[in-house]
């Protein structure tokens, strides 16, 4: 017996699109949650892509945090089911939507919430990146600059939407709100602490690290999703 032979891991699809509206992936999601909740023996989902620049709102979001007029915003805006006040998606930010079906994992959303935040911080961590959390609130921060944003909806245990990780972003679509409804407090990329960092390789370490930490084998699909 090969007793250092791990047990199966639960099979994750991996959807790696490329730039992809925002309207066109949250309609994935919003399929994909419906799919699992009617049959639980589906596999995981996890999306990993880039979107155009657009702003999103949580459900309970607070609009006073647009610092432009939603009749003449200079990007689209979407309120979705996510939990969060508003932020900022754009080219070089690298977006991840698990689909997972934590009865498999643990029942507990503020475990799922840190397990998303854990991910971000051992990813920066094998840039020598010390990155951590802030008291009272959700993302993961380097020197006082917020560089990942994480909000969530689950159905049914079923989770959509995610996180957002600033790679090497314009940031000036933030200059327009206030970040997750947090005032005073700066938002920052990778590339501000790392000039040379490659999105590719980034991206690379996110699915290794993600696959470690839920216990996943990822399987790349080949497909357009749902397309």
């Amino acid at each position: 017996m090969n007793l250092s032979r791990r047990p199966p891991w639960r099979i994750c699809q991996l959807h790696q699109p490329g730039l992809v509206p925002y309207q066109t992936a949250w309609q994935w999601q919003q399929r994909l949650v419906a799919e699992r909740r009617s049959d639980r023996t589906l596999s995981d989902v996890l999306i990993l892509l880039e979107h155009p620049p657009v702003y999103t709102l949580g459900s309970g979001a607070d609009p006073r945090f647009l610092k432009f007029d939603p009749a003449i915003a200079p990007y689209e805006i979407y309120r979705v089911e996510r939990g969060g006040e508003v932020t900022y998606h754009c080219p070089g930010q690298l977006v991840g939507y698990p689909i997972l079906n934590l009865h498999y994992y643990q029942l507990d959303l503020h475990w799922y919430l840190r397990q998303l935040e854990e991910l971000i911080i051992r990813v920066l961590a094998r840039y020598g990146i010390l990155a951590g959390r802030a008291a009272g609130l959700t993302g993961v921060w380097i020197e006082g600059r917020k560089v990942a944003a994480i909000g969530i909806k689950a159905s049914r245990w079923i989770t959509m939407h995610g996180f957002a990780l600033n790679v090497r972003p314009d940031l000036k679509g933030f200059e327009q709100i206030v970040p997750c409804g947090i005032y005073n407090c700066p938002v920052g990329s990778l590339a501000e602490f790392l000039p040379d960092i490659q999105l590719g390789q980034v991206q690379q370490d996110i699915l290794e690290v993600f696959a470690a930490l839920f216990q996943v084998d990822l399987q790349p699909q080949r497909d357009r999703l749902l397309a």
